[in-house]
């Protein structure tokens, strides 16, 4: 595996790779609190089959950098970082796979630069987030849904959730958030609840080794969560500035998969959008949603090899 920095809109953008240099790419598109070693299993499962795997640290994560102004974390200082890395690596069109913020991700690129896109296999987060009126604030809804403690709003508050998460240690928040398998919303009350007590071990599953967290804990402490955080503070500013594709569609192949005990699952109206036919009319080259059973929200990492084979049949269609 090759790690790289590419320089493109203003940043440093790290990337493994892995894949013989004519392969077809595949660029991977990790969520939050992760990193590029979130796809560790699909990269090298890609790559033998002769797939180029190109897993970009986003911007504020990892080795890439990080800019310390919340205003550089729309979705277009990303999907501009997304342009340059594909830019810097082939004229081509790429396939694109994304998981939580990285689907989201995804889904904007696809919408801002289809000419970019050859297929979309996208995990977790379905295009019900698709750009709507720009005097909506997604937040406010949230909080009206779920309350000041839900996740979203707790990460609204510049430097609040930072401090909570180094006050309770980043070993045990990155544990805590991975193992979250909970059908349902989020909840970070400011008692600090959640992340139990220090003296209580957190019990790892099968698919996440002490090894992994480790990886992860160390970027982390590197670089910290304000970068990824700050993805979620640009959620109301997002709404705004995307109001010229208000009603636009998602004009590329896609494949869909999430888990049944998903926490974004069960968002008001998700579970609606994925099974009926908004679904579809607003991705009209989409194909029949998969939902695993069993499954909670870090799909690609609980289950590597069923969504290795699900990208695999996808993408050797086109």
């Amino acid at each position: 595996m090759e790690h790289r920095k590419i320089r493109g809109n203003g940043i440093d953008i790290h990337v493994a790779i892995q894949g013989p240099s004519d392969g077809p790419i595949v660029l991977l598109l990790h969520g939050f609190p992760e990193l590029w070693y979130s796809w560790r299993h699909q990269i090298t499962g890609l790559a033998a089959r002769g797939y180029r795997a190109v897993a970009p640290d986003l911007r504020g994560y990892g080795d890439s950098d990080a800019p310390p102004e919340i205003s550089f974390y729309t979705c277009f200082h990303i999907v501009g970082d997304l342009v340059a890395v594909i830019s810097a690596l082939t004229e081509e069109k790429v396939f694109v796979v994304g998981h939580d913020w990285g689907a989201l991700i995804a889904w904007y690129l696809c919408l801002f630069r289809p000419d970019k896109v050859k297929a979309l296999v996208n995990l977790s987060v379905p295009f019900s987030v698709r750009p709507t009126d720009p005097s909506v604030k997604p937040v406010d809804g949230m909080r009206m849904f779920y309350g000041d403690d839900y996740y979203v709003c707790r990460f609204q508050e510049e430097g609040e959730i930072e401090a909570e998460i180094s006050e309770v240690g980043i070993e045990r928040a990155v544990k805590k958030v991975l193992t979250y398998r909970t059908p349902g919303p989020l909840i970070l009350p400011k008692d600090k609840s959640f992340w139990g007590s220090k003296d209580d071990s957190i019990t790892l599953p099968c698919w996440l080794s002490e090894e992994d967290v480790a990886y992860y804990v160390t970027k982390f402490e590197e670089r910290g969560f304000s970068g990824g955080v700050n993805f979620y503070r640009n959620f109301n500013r997002n709404n705004e500035l995307l109001g010229p594709w208000v009603g636009c569609k998602i004009q590329v192949p896609t494949k869909f998969v999430t888990g049944d005990l998903d926490l974004v699952y069960y968002m008001p109206g998700v579970k609606e959008y994925i099974h009926g036919p908004k679904f579809k009319a607003d991705v009209p080259l989409l194909e029949e949603p998969v939902v695993m059973e069993g499954v909670a929200h870090f799909i690609n990492q609980e289950k590597p090899q069923e969504i290795l084979q699900i990208i695999v049949d996808f993408i050797s269609k086109f």
